[in-house]
């Protein structure tokens, strides 16, 4: 089998050179084709020695077509390297507009995933999918949206590490579903349609034989007018009745098995994947699947394309003269259906299993672009350590990495600062690492520990006029959902954003010291950022608060801030300068 070049030089050179080379293909293509209608004249009107030279055609016409159909695919596969290697640049400069959002797994509902910059615009998703089936996307954002289980992800770990030593292999991998993948048939149509039986039809076999055969030596006799020319109209008179009992069913496996664009992705990725060695448990399991003793997956994927060609252009022009004249459906269906017998139900496994491949490919393929290699540690208590921490959404060169621990000894962590220090920005730190270290992931950090416990936030609380909730009665209804979830015994790590921000100071503070007292005798570790200073006093009474801070320096005409967590609460804010700096002017009393 002729494969591709998936080397990533010299893209623009390959290109230009491919685009001359199709060019000429297209034109030989021409001369063979005019060449073909000649030399069929000939032998019609002068001798059938002509016949010779025009099977000739024939044979060098399906060449050129071949020839020009694969070159035109090298084409798309350097094409799609080319935007692979554009998007990896994106990615590492963080200029993702261009990149697919997933904001329709946007959940406000959800314990985690608004408040962490998960989906949307400038969002980890746009950094992690390389899918290209909506099967892999939803899978993918399903994995970021998972239930926190530390302990199972080192099995994942393992498989991402792995796979990202082998980037020509992703970038292979990534390219062929770029450039051929087209999603015209829902997977769960085509996996129905290969699980279920067809009605067999004992006789098309023996039939479809008797029509090829009887149709030519029925033309030979009419040719050489043994027998009437009239017996033509009967014979595919005939036909047509016999041809119809496998119409229907023709008819329906032409719409459920996907384009040739589709299965030659699946194919293709087959043939990456066979050709690929694997140790990962976790890669090894997601391979059985196509392991098979006797047949290659990708063979037998390309008898189904093979198939999926003839039984998808039974209406062409050209096919339905020669179908009424050698009942051809008949043996196409008995192929179709000898083949559907032997692998449907093992076949209609393959779309999610690829899928899931799409989504290791994804996870190893931001783990090499990005360079995210921290160590994980994974503890049994309820704990978290980091070191050197940092924002997978900021450059490297330009985020500003902290340390930070927190035990059941000191459970709650008081974040204070002044605006734009950067409170909110270090809680979704901590949120997103968390969440990739989850997904198997290693985070931007030197070193991560953790132990276990369910991730919550409480940071975008925003009204809804559709359901009359106003943005403070928001806020309300997420802590309600993370007392009921400390209540209920589940260990849980929390972040909530200034806290109960939309009511008066009074009110503000007495709630938010209510709440910090009722953590006492629970399973939970959490940091609540907050403006009122008067918390801080907190501290001193109750054993297992501790402050931290983030500070900034005003200077005449700016303010500056260095991003750097500090221990101890917050001794200046910066509001009042602020607002001079956007024109709000104060007098003096």
């Amino acid at each position: 089998m002729k494969y591709f070049d998936f080397k990533n030089a010299d893209l623009e050179d390959k290109i230009s050179k491919l685009r001359k080379k199709t060019a000429s293909l297209s034109f030989l293509r021409l001369l063979t084709f005019l060449g073909l209608i000649g030399f069929f004249v000939l032998m019609i009107a002068e001798s059938m020695i002509w016949g010779l030279v025009w099977i000739g055609f024939i044979i060098l016409f399906i060449h050129l077509i071949k020839s020009y159909n694969f070159w035109k695919d090298q084409e798309a596969i350097y094409k799609a390297l080319d935007q692979i290697n554009q998007n990896e640049t994106l990615r590492q400069e963080r200029k993702l507009e261009s990149l697919d959002p997933g904001i329709e797994y946007l959940d406000k509902k959800h314990p985690f995933c608004n408040d962490l910059d998960l989906f949307g615009s400038h969002s980890v998703f746009q950094l992690l999918n390389h899918t290209v089936s909506p099967e892999a996307k939803n899978q993918l954002a399903n994995l970021l949206k998972s239930p926190i289980a530390i302990e199972e992800s080192e099995q994942n770990r393992k498989a991402i590490d792995e796979l990202a030593e082998s980037p020509d292999f992703l970038k292979a991998f990534e390219a062929v579903g770029k450039a051929f993948f087209n999603s015209d048939v829902k997977h769960h149509q085509w996996e129905d349609w290969l699980k279920s039986e067809d009605k067999r039809v004992p006789w098309s076999l023996f039939v479809g034989c008797l029509g090829l055969l009887g149709g030519i030596i029925l033309g030979v006799l009419v040719y050489i007018s043994l027998v009437p020319s009239a017996f033509l109209g009967v014979w595919v008179l005939i036909g047509m009745a016999l041809l119809g009992f496998v119409f229907k069913p023709l008819q329906l496996a032409a719409e459920k098995i996907p384009s040739q664009s589709t299965l030659k992705t699946f194919k293709n990725w087959l043939v990456l994947l066979e050709n690929q060695r694997f140790e990962s448990s976790a890669l090894l399991r997601d391979l059985e699947v196509f392991q098979d003793k006797n047949h290659r997956a990708s063979e037998v994927l390309k008898e189904l394309d093979s198939l999926g060609l003839w039984v998808q252009n039974r209406i062409n022009i050209l096919y339905i003269p020669i179908n009424l004249f050698f009942w051809t459906d008949l043996l196409l269906y008995y192929k179709m259906v000898k083949w559907k017998a032997r692998f449907g139900k093992l076949v209609s496994k393959y779309p999610h299993i690829l899928s899931k491949w799409e989504v290791w490919v994804s996870l190893a393929s931001f783990r090499s672009e990005l360079e995210a290699d921290g160590e994980v540690f994974i503890k049994n208590g309820l704990e978290l350590e980091t070191t050197a921490l940092y924002h997978p959404l900021l450059p490297k060169g330009k985020a500003v990495a902290n340390d930070f621990s927190i035990s059941e000894k000191q459970k709650l962590s008081l974040l204070t600062g002044s605006n734009m220090s950067g409170k909110t920005t270090f809680m979704r730190t901590l949120g997103v690492n968390i969440v990739l270290v989850n997904i198997g992931l290693r985070p931007f950090a030197e070193k991560m520990e953790l132990g276990q416990f369910q991730l919550y936030t409480s940071m975008r609380n925003t009204d809804s006029l559709g359901e009359s909730v106003s943005s403070f009665y928001a806020e309300l209804n997420r802590i309600k959902t993370l007392i009921d979830l400390i209540e209920s015994g589940v260990p849980v790590f929390f972040l909530l954003d200034e806290i109960l921000k939309g009511t008066n100071t009074e009110d503000r503070i007495a709630g938010s010291e209510a709440l910090i007292r009722q953590l006492k005798d629970s399973k939970a570790l959490g940091i609540i950022s907050t403006h009122d200073i008067e918390l801080a006093a907190l501290e001193d009474q109750i054993p297992y608060v501790k402050n931290y801070s983030f500070h900034s320096e005003i200077h005449n005409r700016s303010i500056d801030f260095d991003y750097k967590l500090k221990k101890g609460p917050c001794t200046s804010f910066n509001a009042h300068k602020l607002m001079e700096l956007m024109g709000i002017k104060f007098h003096k009393r």
